[in-house]
């Protein structure tokens, strides 16, 4: 970076925080989560709209480079946040009734996903035919665990059985995408590595679980300095070691968090804060670059018609199937597959892995953008509709208990 390019990427970066707040703010008073406004503000911005002139003033192409740096810090400072705040706990408060809701959430988007990516393989670019099935398949069935949370929380729905269950479900589903998008690594970008390389995942993740997580255990009442300092260590190195393998970096800042223990959280609350307020608003710049609706035509409009009827569709009715067959009430069967469909930051990751891997083109990454947006910000409008004259909706064991008294 030399001396002229500084002020630039300052003054860049102050504009990127500065919009990212406005946007926020007014998707608070919509009523959507603040991540809605962010990825907005990145699509507005980018090539869309009068023909990226916007982005070329603000963002010069000799700044973008540094900005994509900076967006990658913040993409690995959010996966590892995401992998601390998966409660174990949580996962094994519903059991069976987590399990098989959040693989049949997964299942039946994904089985759709592919059977579409079939169809669409013959209007996109693709560098990898099966990667790309597969990967358009897990973007359709992808949970924004965080997003999630944060919906949950203002509506005052965290607390409740029906919010429990959503937040477990959703920590299933993330871990279970997390791990295909692995794969789908290992099946695109292995190829250009040894087999023993990429096999390595298998022993590091071991490793991690057996070794690192009890040694991570003895720093948990440590001071905040030393505990701050440990963790972003391990999360780039972990990040580094999974890049290195063939897979991509967020794999392994990911389970760096999941290893983390929770009693060290506070340590880096504040790094996350910034992150969440320059970082990733910085990744949504980056991200919004690529997008570009300018050109759509009535084809692309059908096709994403028809991603949107496949990525929502199999989420909900995947999701209801499976709550209905353990005898959830039908209203908190809709509301459970409702939550399920929120997608956010975490559907725009996965969809910039695709991008970067090669398996989606610019036209179809545009449309899964669109559908990531659309399907988050239905999540708050539909909860409404299904709770009309309760901002909290009951609990649902106990609505199961009336309904079988009076079957009696």
């Amino acid at each position: 970076m030399n001396p002229e390019q500084v002020p630039v990427l300052l003054f860049a970066l102050a504009v990127i925080v500065t919009a990212a707040q406005a946007f926020g703010a007014l998707a608070r008073r919509a009523g959507q989560p603040p991540v809605i406004g962010e990825i907005l503000l990145g699509v507005l911005i980018g090539p869309t709209f009068f023909g990226g002139a916007v982005a070329a003033f603000l963002f010069p192409a000799e700044i973008r480079p540094l900005l994509s740096v900076l967006a990658n810090v913040g993409v690995a400072l959010f996966m590892f946040t995401v992998g601390t705040e998966v409660d174990r706990r949580l996962l094994r408060g519903h059991g069976r009734m987590t399990l098989s809701v959040a693989s049949a959430s997964m299942a039946l988007p994904l089985l759709l996903g592919c059977g579409l990516a079939l169809y669409l393989s013959g209007h996109y670019e693709s560098s990898h035919r099966v990667g790309f099935v597969l990967f358009l398949g897990t973007a359709m069935a992808v949970t924004a665990f965080p997003v999630l949370a944060r919906i949950l929380t203002d509506r005052g729905m965290q607390r409740t059985t029906i919010g429990g269950l959503a937040l477990s479900c959703a920590a299933v589903a993330d871990l279970l995408a997390w791990t295909l998008l692995a794969v789908i690594a290992t099946i695109v970008g292995g190829a250009h590595r040894p087999q023993w390389v990429v096999a390595m995942i298998i022993p590091f993740t071991a490793f991690l679980l057996l070794i690192v997580r009890p040694l991570l255990g003895r720093i948990a009442n440590d001071s905040r300095p030393r505990t701050l300092a440990v963790a972003l260590v391990g999360l780039l190195a972990c990040g580094a070691a999974t890049e290195w393998m063939g897979l991509h970096y967020i794999f392994g800042c990911f389970l760096f968090g999941l290893v983390m223990p929770t009693g060290a959280r506070e340590s880096f609350e504040g790094t996350a804060r910034l992150a969440g307020v320059l970082l990733l608003p910085t990744y949504f710049i980056v991200a919004g670059l690529n997008v570009d609706l300018s050109s759509m035509r009535v084809t692309n409009v059908a096709d994403l018609v028809l991603i949107m009827l496949v990525s929502v569709g199999g989420k909900f009715a995947g999701t209801m199937i499976a709550a209905r067959l353990h005898r959830v009430e039908w209203r908190q069967a809709a509301t459970l597959g409702t939550l399920m469909n929120a997608r956010g930051l975490t559907e725009l990751i996965v969809l910039t892995t695709g991008l970067q891997l090669g398996l989606l083109d610019t036209g179809l990454y545009s449309l899964m953008v669109l559908m990531a947006l659309l399907t988050t910000a239905m999540t708050g409008p539909l909860l409404q509709l299904l709770h009309r004259e309760d901002r909290v909706p009951q609990d649902f064991l106990a609505t199961e208990t009336e309904v079988s008294r009076r079957s009696r």
